[in-house]
Formats: structure tokens, sequence, C-alpha cells
């Protein structure tokens, strides 16, 4: 209560939050204007049917579904942060960028957006071309009007709807409370709650369902548990002690504190099994426009359970290490250390701390792969489990959903109680007698 009196009492937070929820109802409105010349109900029935874009459908808000004029989501705007993200890796030019502080990173997010338009036209070509491909039902088809002037207008209408999305997220950072990419995403996630709960709940006493109110409490408790679980691993830490040598400038002595350095176990966030879904999901995505031999073939040995699961986790696997590797640089965070005189109490400055994080990162790293696996495998089976009428739920409340849930709501609290802080601090500077020297 004291926290939520604190934000009515602060003028400017106060316009943050509501700022937010207003960009967030714009977003959910713009989820229900259907792109023009098609028949969104017959688009619906295409889609139910189809599970290969359930997690597209889940990150887009169930624009996708609806095929709004936001339809692609935020995903190519994602899409391309991690390929720059990537790239920086491998080409000097990027790299060298993102040292260069704020204007260089102010370029980064310029191509970024580039490669957005691009990834959004391409995406946007396929889906116009998937869907003017889409089996009529009863006796209506889902274009109006198919051809080349249809596709056209619907790459160029559903990259507008990208890039209006991605400005508004930026709106939301730098006018709003909360990262906006991840407040969007959140948001459509998180308005799929009701109408799953609703549809699990239909499900009980129905003739063509042995689901029981039993099975519904067993599940509820599942979600529970798992939420509980990644709220704790979330915020999970290692925390290595840091010590600062003290220092003699003029007539003052600097340093001589002990602080630590904080290690998620989670460092590389979601962005694994938003990869490794992707790469899945390809191949039979690509088959919905192409027959490609090899692509056939990987698609129906992916279609065992056992094998998907495993390719899964390995890839799960893969990309934490990989993006962990990206996001934090040991020899980096020596050197930074050994600049300002900081030192790990028993290690030596320079390669052996860069050597002692690595390892330590390595087994952090093994840790928190296995915990982002078991969340995006295991609620799958459990559902599956139970019965296929409530496999749905896997996409609804798989490990991905709900550690975007859970990451993003953490982010916005703190950045909330951030700001509850400072007011505070500033408040009470502002009543405090300061007498000035005579």
């Amino acid at each position: 209560m004291a926290g939520v009196q604190g934000i009515t009492k602060i003028p400017e937070l106060r316009r943050r939050i509501f700022f937010t929820f207003f960009i967030l109802a714009l977003v959910r409105l713009g989820t229900y204007i259907p792109l023009p010349g098609i028949n969104a109900e017959v688009l619906q029935e295409y889609f139910r049917a189809d599970t290969i874009f359930g997690f597209f459908n889940l990150i887009s808000g169930n624009a996708l579904s609806q095929m709004s004029i936001l339809a692609l989501g935020i995903m190519p705007y994602i899409s391309a942060s991690i390929i720059f993200d990537l790239l920086k890796v491998v080409w000097p030019y990027l790299k060298e960028l993102s040292q260069e502080g704020e204007e260089g990173r102010k370029k980064i997010t310029q191509y970024t957006r580039y490669g957005t338009v691009a990834l959004s036209l391409f995406q946007g070509m396929m889906l116009a071309s998937l869907i003017s491909r889409a089996p009529a039902q009863g006796g209506q088809s889902a274009v109006m009007h198919p051809g080349f002037e249809f596709i056209l207008m619907t790459m160029v209408t559903l990259s507008t709807g990208t890039m209006l999305l991605v400005w508004l997220g930026e709106q939301i950072t730098s006018r709003g409370i909360g990262n906006g990419i991840s407040l969007i995403i959140f948001a459509g996630i998180a308005a799929r709650i009701v109408p799953n709960f609703k549809q699990l709940f239909s499900y009980v006493g129905s003739t063509t369902s042995s689901l029981n109110m039993i099975d519904v409490f067993f599940i509820l408790g599942f979600i529970v548990l798992v939420i509980a679980f990644i709220v704790f691993m979330e915020r999970g830490q290692r925390r290595v002690p840091i010590q600062y040598a003290k220092r003699i400038q003029g007539r003052r002595m600097y340093g001589g504190q002990s602080t630590h350095l904080p290690l998620k176990i989670n460092t590389s966030g979601v962005i694994p099994p938003i990869f490794a879904s992707s790469i899945l999901t390809f191949p039979n995505s690509i088959l919905q426009f192409f027959t490609v031999g090899f692509l056939a073939m990987f698609a129906s040995v992916m279609n065992d359970p056992v094998v998907f699961n495993v390719v899964y986790v390995g890839l799960i696997i893969f990309f934490c290490y990989f993006y962990t590797s990206i996001v934090f640089n040991p020899q980096e965070v020596s050197d930074n250390l050994k600049k300002y005189g900081g030192y790990i109490p028993g290690i030596r400055p320079g390669s052996m701390t860069a050597d002692y994080l690595e390892q330590l990162l390595n087994r952090i790293t093994f840790g928190g792969a296995l915990y982002i696996s078991a969340v995006c495998v295991i609620p799958t089976l459990f559902y599956s489990a139970i019965g296929s009428e409530v496999a749905f739920m896997g996409y609804a409340f798989g490990g991905t959903s709900v550690i975007i849930l859970i990451g993003v709501a953490l982010d916005t609290v703190a950045q909330v109680e951030s700001h509850l802080l400072s007011r505070h601090y500033e408040g009470f500077m502002k009543q405090a007698k300061m007498r000035g020297r005579r």
C-alpha cells in the first residue's frame, strides 16, 4: 500500500504510468483492425487448425490469427536486434561502433530499424502468399481479390504496422515506465490469459472432453509451481566479491570499499528459446511455400516428439552459451576492475581474473541453460499428458511465455521502485536545512 500511495503522490511517475497504459491500450486496439481485402473469420479458422505459427501468434498477442494490421507484431524488430548483436562478434565495423558510446549505439539502432523494415517486407510477402492459398471455409475465400496488388498492399501494411509498434515501444521507453518493446510483448501474452482460462473451464463437463475439475485444479497448481520456480530462478545470482584498493588523490583518500559483481543464473534471458523455436519452425514455414527435399525430411523427423524435444533442448543450451558470451565479456570486466583499482580477493588482477570469471560464468550458464530447458519442455509435456484438449496451454502458460511475463514484470517493478527511491531522496534533500560554508 505504501508503494501505491507513493506512486499517486509523485506527478511525474503517475504521468509515466498513465502514458504507458494508454500506449498499450492503443496497441491492443490495433490487433482488432483487420488487413484490407481479407475475410477475417475464414482466416481465424485456418490459423486455429494450424499450429506452426502458434508461438508467433503468442508473441503478437493473437494479432496473427486475427490477421490484423499488427499481425507480424514486434518479432521482426527482435530478430533484427538479435542478428545485429550476433554480427558485432564477427563484423569489426559493428564492434567498433558498439564501443563508440552513445553515437555508435544510435547508428546501430538505425541499422536495426532498416533491418526491421527488410524483414517485415519479406515476412509480409510470405504471409500474404500463404493466406492467398488458404482453403475456403463455408464457400467463402480468405482473400477477396488475390494477386500481386494484394501481396504488395499486405507487405506495406504489415511493415508499417511493425514500425508503428517499434515507435510506440520507443515512446514508452522514453516517456513511460519500463522497456517499451518488452511491455508490448507482455501485453500481448497477458491479453490471452483470461480467454485461455475460459477455454480451459469450458471443457469441464463437456460431452466432447474427459476433463474434470480435479484436472483443472491440478493444472492451476502446476502453473503456480512453475511461476514460483521461475521467479526464484530469475532472481537468483552468484555474487562475486569485489574489493577496491585505497588510493590517495590530493588530500583525500578514495576506495577501500567492498562490493560484489552479480552474475545472474539466466544471463541470456528469453533469447535462447525464441531462437530455438524460430529455427525448428523454419522448415515447416518454408514448406508452406516451396517443396524442398532436405527441409521436408528434416520436418518429418522433427514430428517425433522425442527427437523434437532433444533438439530443442540442445539448441537452447547452445544459444544460452552463445548469447551469454555476447552480453558478458570477462576480459572487459577484468580490464575495468583493474583500471579502477578493483580485484577479486584471492585472484590476481588481469588475465587470471578474466579466466576465473569465464570459468565461473560457464558453470552458472550451464545451470541456467538446464533451467530454461526444463521450463520450456516440461510444461508442454505436462499439458499433453493430461489431454489433447489442453495442449493449447503449452503456448499460453509454457515456459517461454511465463518467463517473458515474469521477467518484464520484475524489471518494470524495479524501475518503479527506483523512481520512488530517487523522488524520496530528492524530497529529503529539499526538506533538509543545508548550511553553506562561511
